[in-house]
């Protein structure tokens, strides 16, 4: 059963959660729910949690099998800082 939740926040941030919820095709409550969902899921404990957003962006590019992210952003940032 839905129970209503009533929260304080800045006037910005509802503005742009709620242009980002219109963006993606959901409701601030459908969010928020996911949010709390992944915070409070000890399901798999200690494991990396995806959000719903990270799952719907998956296959949004393919790598190779052997790519290495890490020595990627440790590359990326080399040259960021020189």
């Amino acid at each position: 059963m839905d129970k209503k939740l009533t929260l304080s926040l800045n006037q910005k941030i509802i503005e742009k959660a709620k242009e980002f919820a219109k963006s993606n095709n959901t409701s601030l409550s459908k969010m928020i729910e996911a949010y709390f969902t992944s915070l409070t899921n000890t399901e798999n404990e200690g494991e990396l949690k995806t959000t719903p957003l990270v799952k719907s962006l998956s296959g949004v590019i393919d790598l190779p099998e052997d790519f290495n992210y890490k020595s990627s952003r440790a590359d990326y940032l080399l040259k960021k800082h020189k």
